[in-house]
């Protein structure tokens, strides 16, 4: 398919190509701490690696999820489904949207799910968390555009914005309000703010004449609190290690990074045990991935192979950060910036028709862009109408 794609579908590609690998890639080092992850590997991971417990059907935290050998997560499911829902509407979303239509694909459609090898619902795969949509939104009928309040704050809300980035393509602001509008219906406070920032990020890495500079700038624009704190501090930090020169060490701009963003994150240094006030409604915190991705996207130039793998071996939610430095950095260098070879064995192994989505998402992209370029068209000609002195030919 690469061969007869338009500039257009390569950067749709390059976008839901890099999160779907980088999902697949960070889901078997999740959890785990960089130390961990390179002596159960016996080094750093360099592409799609088995499960970090050989007894994952009975291991705990982990059972009963087959993580790693190129299977994609919850991430990759909820994106996907967010896909379908655009798919259906072929027009801009909003939180109603999200009880309307996907809460009944999470509850009502049954899929392949790599993880459970299995075709279940997608509600049987999500973290608690994303299961509080369906609680909130199909018993509780909570009002879409609050039920987000009250849920614990994480990435959950984030890791599947990329189609909102992609539906407003060169239009960071307006991605930003499209997510936030959306996930209103799932997060709040800096979980919804992340979205947000994550699908600016993404409409500005895929627009025409994107660099990494446009991407970093777009995402500062519109962040709030915490998160605009977070992201300056970890850009600043990245900036100070290659100002020095760098490391020989692999594994230094990732210390670099945490300890960046350390003061901003809720979860504490000890991932699988977090403190009682984790995850709770705050203006002066943030997620961990977004500027944790943000960070590896900057560092590497927007090199997509570079990002992911400094995501997958920082472990800790490596998979939900890997999703958005690969979907950032498909973004900017298209279908060509992922490694075929990660495609291919991800594809293979999650069972997962890449392609279809891919030829969906550009249709919608499409026909959204061009209901867009109407209703610019009309206010425009509404502005000039006003601003000359005229409505209806009637002097005002």
């Amino acid at each position: 398919m690469r061969d007869s794609m338009d500039a257009l579908q390569d950067r749709v590609a390059g976008v839901l190509a890099g999160a779907a690998v980088g999902d697949a890639l960070g889901g078997a080092t999740e959890g785990w701490t960089p130390e961990q992850i390179e002596e159960r590997y016996e080094g750093r991971v360099t592409g799609i690696v088995g499960p970090f417990l050989a007894d994952w059907r009975t291991a705990r935290p982990i059972a009963p999820y087959h993580k790693g050998d190129g299977h994609v997560t919850d991430d990759t499911l909820m994106t996907h489904a967010l896909v379908q829902v655009y798919d259906a509407r072929r027009a801009h979303l909003d939180a109603y949207n999200v009880a309307s239509d996907l809460v009944p694909l999470m509850i009502g459609e049954r899929r392949w799910v790599p993880e459970l090898e299995d075709d279940v619902l997608i509600l049987q795969r999500v973290f608690l968390a994303e299961k509080w949509i369906v609680a909130k939104l199909h018993y509780g009928h909570a009002d879409p555009r609050e039920a987000g309040v009250g849920n614990i704050i994480n990435c959950g809300a984030t890791m599947y914005m990329a189609p909102v980035g992609l539906v407003n393509i060169g239009d960071p602001q307006a991605a930003y309000a499209e997510a936030i509008d959306i996930t209103g219906a799932h997060q709040a406070s800096y979980g919804r703010e992340a979205a947000g920032v994550f699908a600016a990020a993404v409409a500005a890495a895929a627009a025409p004449a994107a660099t990494v500079a446009s991407v970093r700038e777009a995402a500062l624009s519109v962040a709030h609190d915490g998160t605009a704190a977070a992201l300056r501090a970890v850009l600043e930090a990245v900036d100070r290690f290659l100002a020095g020169g760098g490391s020989d060490d692999p594994r230094e701009l990732g210390r670099v990074v945490r300890a960046a963003v350390s003061p901003f994150d809720t979860v504490g240094d000890a991932y699988r045990a977090p403190a009682m006030d984790a995850r709770l409604p705050s203006r002066t915190k943030s997620i961990e991935e977004l500027p944790v991705a943000l960070a590896f996207v900057v560092a590497h130039g927007g090199d997509l192979a570079a990002s992911v793998l400094d995501a997958v071996n920082y472990g800790r939610d490596s998979d939900s950060i890997a999703v958005m430095a690969g979907a950032i950095c498909g973004g900017l260098g298209g279908r060509a910036a992922v490694p075929d070879e990660w495609v291919s064995g991800v594809t293979e192994a999650s069972r997962l028709d890449l392609d279809g989505v891919i030829q969906t998402m550009t249709s919608v992209v499409r026909d959204v862009a061009a209901a867009d370029a109407e209703r610019a068209r009309a206010r425009g000609g509404a502005l000039e109408a006003l601003l000359a002195g005229q409505w209806d030919g009637v002097p005002v």
